[in-house]
């Protein structure tokens, strides 16, 4: 049985980045009044969508170098 956890855990935590940058960037200014002007979801969405996309590209490197007999 061959599985290989970073390929769901990149999808998943790069649809919640994708998910969170979306909402942070439709999201009016005034809403970020509290955290002190910072866009808070577009950052943890970016954060979220980079750590995706590094569990993706190694599930897609490991999946490419594995031989089969």
């Amino acid at each position: 049985m061959n599985l290989d956890l970073r390929l769901p855990i990149g999808v998943l935590f790069s649809l919640f980045g994708v998910i969170l940058v979306a909402y942070g960037l439709f999201t009016p200014a005034e809403v970020y009044r509290q955290s002190l002007g910072i866009n808070v979801n577009l950052w943890w969405g970016l954060v979220l969508l980079a750590f995706g996309g590094v569990m993706l590209t190694f599930a897609l490197r490991a999946r490419s170098g594995v031989k089969k007999t």
